[in-house]
């Protein structure tokens, strides 16, 4: 007779069913029963040994059951596990208070498909469980009831679950983010305000625990995508650089408490190769498995959209780009041969466990778009510019490159084949699938396919919304992923893989983050979860007083400015940002000198530093001195063609040397970009007056009309009835000047 153990969960309504558990009735209380669905975990899921207890879920059909009981039988005999539970709904999830916003929501999970009920094992019955389905795997039956009649079954759901010997073995490190886009002071939309970038943290998961650990927060500047060698001794991160430079890269060895300082960090915009004026960011680098190469994408372009809508808030991906790498030995950045050819873009770059070659996608380059083109309003709008890549591979060969070759099964397949990642033993690669781009796609599947190529495969743990941010656990039998499945707030997941190279269901990895924050780029670690407790990084340390500092400037408080701009020089006195901004600062409040001797160090420091150039632009015209103004402004527009603060203040400096015509279409290039522009209605307004003036100066009336007639529609667009009644003035005295004509005799 099989041995029944019964645990109780302290229910007194359904106290009649621990009696029927005593004399074994249990499984004869079939009777007439409805379906129950069995929500989470799905049949066939997969559990790691090394795994905190799940929350099992279900909708049953019976509308009046109101107590369920659980019992959980292996499949090779051994005792069966029987529970009772009052079906409570699932507890909600934390709130981050400081994450709530007008563009996002607390989510909540459609009812139309009713309520879903919820049990939890406590510790050690989920110790047993784990037992019970370590051997051949288990059968999870969940019965309901009716209060009133506690020995009648009225529904009914099963699933399988097993626990695997493999353990997970490794931390997952991931990016931990609030999803509130908002509107900048020119009113584009961002997918997160400079003031909320403090807001996003990075966390260890030991998914061996209840809950992550914080690691990184209360970064003043942007950091994004990071990688580790396979060793798990050396970081690489994307972190906004010492000029404001979206290139600038730390690469660091991990420690139990690491600090990130100056000399960890690298840029790739000192690539030798970079097109004059072009400022490459360095797109999804991935360090070498020994952490001596880094390679990314540079020379790119990038088609980008950004929506209010926080479920999927934008759209970003490369349209060019070749391949390079930095070397640690030599401290220099090259392009890898076979990878750098401009009629391509080369991206998402992957290293074989040995590092002798690497899994990229490709496809032909095309222009990103023009501010002419309609935008996309949503992911996967027809609007986007369509791209699909293709996977390759290529020798690393010591940095010599060699041929690419594309990937059977993951090229040419009428999909978009990106972010490839290769099982620790070579033989598999994870690659994400989806109709166009990549990176928080709503339709991204991953799928399978041998490294050598062959016929792909696509993985049962996909969900039906955004599959991706994959990673290998260490002794490849784990895969880490990110999903929408349950909430727009991304989880993170787990899958099994066999030798075969066939996958699980995915199960959640529980309590990674708020309710109301999303998980990306989680990726194992292969250290001990102790190994790794803080990162500190002081190289960005003078960017909490610049980013006071900057703020008070941009909302008219020049002067309020100075003293925290003055401490973040304290820290740093090498940043040409902040020299810069003390530069706009000081000639805002007429400190011209003092405002050109700062802008003149910040050249120093970066020639090409956009704000700087500006800065002394503005000192200059304050000092009439136009010419040399026009100059640093024209640099400006070389670097960056539709910088609104070069268009608008060329145009001051031109209109101060009488060049109406020259600064009119400046004013007109500012509107182009930003048509709601009043400051550039008024600016217009302002040099169409004048001109009109020297026309009736030149006795030529009828342009100076309709010079006129124009400036007095662009002062009243401006909302400017001061100067619209100015001009109309002016446009009066014109028709009294004009000479009379008498009929001809």
């Amino acid at each position: 007779m099989r041995k029944v153990i019964v645990v109780l969960s302290g229910i007194a309504v359904i106290a009649l069913l621990f009696a029927a558990f005593g004399r074994g009735l249990f499984l004869g209380m079939a009777g007439s029963t409805v379906s129950l669905d069995v929500v989470y975990p799905a049949d066939g899921s997969v559990f790691p040994q090394d795994f905190v207890a799940p929350t099992f879920l279900w909708r049953d059909r019976d509308s009046e059951a109101n107590c369920w009981a659980v019992e959980i039988v292996g499949k090779r005999g051994g005792e069966a596990l029987r529970f009772v539970s009052r079906g409570d709904p699932p507890p909600p999830g934390k709130i981050d208070m400081r994450c709530v916003a007008e563009t996002n929501e607390i989510y909540s999970p459609p009812a139309e498909d009713g309520p879903v009920h919820s049990w939890r094992p406590e510790a050690e019955a989920w110790q047993r469980i784990q037992q019970q389905c370590g051997r051949g795997g288990a059968t999870v039956t969940i019965v309901g009831f009716r209060g009133d009649q506690p020995r009648k079954a009225v529904s009914r759901g099963q699933i399988a679950i097993s626990v695997s010997e493999d353990p997970v073995g490794a931390p997952i490190f991931y990016r931990d983010v609030p999803l509130m886009p908002s509107e900048d002071k020119l009113g584009a939309v961002v997918p997160l305000s400079k003031q909320a970038l403090p807001l996003i943290c990075w966390r260890l998961r030991d998914v061996s625990k209840p809950e992550s650990r914080l690691v990184m927060e209360d970064m003043p500047s942007c950091a994004n995508c990071h990688t580790f060698s396979a060793d798990g001794k050396t970081l690489g991160m994307d972190i906004d650089g010492r000029v404001g430079d979206k290139g600038a890269y730390a690469l660091a060895p991990v420690r139990e408490r690491m600090v990130i300082e100056n000399k960890d960090m690298i840029t790739w915009n000192s690539f030798p190769g970079k097109p004059e004026g072009h400022k490459t960011i360095g797109f999804m680098s991935q360090v070498s498995p020994d952490g001596q190469y880094v390679i990314t994408t540079v020379n790119e372009s990038i088609y980008i959209s950004i929506f209010k809508n926080y479920k999927f808030l934008q759209v970003f991906f490369p349209t060019r780009g070749i391949l390079a790498y930095y070397s640690r030995r030599t401290g220099q950045i090259r392009a890898l041969p076979g990878a750098d050819d401009p009629a391509y873009v080369h991206c998402d770059p992957a290293w074989s466990p040995d590092g002798k070659y690497l899994v990229f996608a490709r496809a032909k380059a095309i222009d990103p778009g023009s501010l002419d083109r309609a935008r996309a309003k949503y992911a996967n709008d027809p609007n986007e510019v369509q791209i699909q890549y293709d996977l390759y591979r290529i020798p690393f060969n010591d940095g010599q490159g060699g041929t690419p070759e594309p990937i059977p099964g993951a090229s040419q397949n009428g999909m978009s084949n990106t972010f490839p990642k290769i099982s620790p033993d070579g033989r598999w690669i994870v690659l994400v699938k989806c109709r166009n781009g990549q990176l928080m796609r709503p339709d991204s599947r991953l799928w399978i396919v041998p490294t050598a190529g062959g016929q792909a495969r696509e993985m049962q743990c996909n969900a039906s919304l955004m599959n991706s941010w994959h990673s290998f656990s260490p002794n490849g039998r784990w895969m880490v992923f990110s999903s929408k499945r349950n909430t727009p707030y991304t989880q993170m997941f787990l899958t099994h893989i066999d030798e075969q190279g066939r996958d699980s269901p995915a199960i959640l990895i529980p309590n990674s983050t708020a309710a109301n924050r999303a998980v990306n780029l989680p990726e194992f670690v292969n250290i001990a979860d102790d190994e790794l407790l803080h990162i500190d990084v002081p190289a960005v340390d003078w960017r909490r007083p610049f980013n006071r500092g900057w703020e008070l400037l941009t909302h008219g408080a020049p002067r309020q400015a100075l003293e925290p701009l003055r401490e973040s020089l304290l820290i740093d006195p090498e940043r040409a940002r902040t020299h810069a901004a003390m530069a706009l600062a000081l000639s805002q409040l007429g400190l011209n000198y003092e405002a050109s001797t700062h802008c003149h160090r910040a050249l120093r420091i970066d020639p090409d530093n956009l704000l700087a150039h500006n800065s002394l632009g503005l000192a200059l015209v304050r000092q009439g001195k136009y010419e040399e103004a026009v100059e640093h402004y024209h640099q400006v527009l070389r670097i960056d063609p539709d910088n609104l603060m070069a268009h608008s203040s060329l145009g001051v400096a031109l209109a101060g040397q009488a060049k109406l015509k020259e600064a009119i279409e400046q004013f007109h290039e500012v509107l182009r970009i930003t048509p709601d522009d009043a400051g550039a209605y008024t600016n217009l307004g302002l040099a169409l007056a004048t001109q009109a003036d020297a026309y009736a100066k030149a006795g030529r009336f009828d342009e100076a009309l309709k010079a006129a007639s124009e400036a007095i529609d662009a002062a009243t667009t401006a909302g400017n009835e001061k100067l619209a009644r100015r001009i109309r003035h002016r446009a009066a005295l014109y028709r009294q000047r004009m000479p009379r004509l008498t009929p001809r005799e």
